[in-house]
């Protein structure tokens, strides 16, 4: 299947902004996450399909992953 996988923010560096992957049926988006070599740790929101999901979520066909980092502040 074919999925649109976005990063954000610090996501970015060494990395892309917008990719399409392939990918089996069934992939979670934690395995994407991983695949990326992102520490899950550093995970401020995910989404897919502009709704908010968990790396437990199964992507479907046509599906966009956008994933963007904790957001510090002060």
């Amino acid at each position: 299947m074919r999925v649109t996988v976005k990063l954000f923010a610090t996501f970015r560096n060494n990395r892309f902004e917008i990719e399409d992957r392939e990918c089996p049926e069934g992939t979670m988006v934690g395995e994407i996450v991983d695949g990326l070599g992102i520490s899950r740790h550093e995970l401020g929101i995910i989404l897919v399909n502009s709704r908010h999901v968990s790396v437990e979520h199964a992507l479907s066909e046509g599906d966009t992953l956008a994933l963007f980092p904790l957001v510090g502040g002060g």
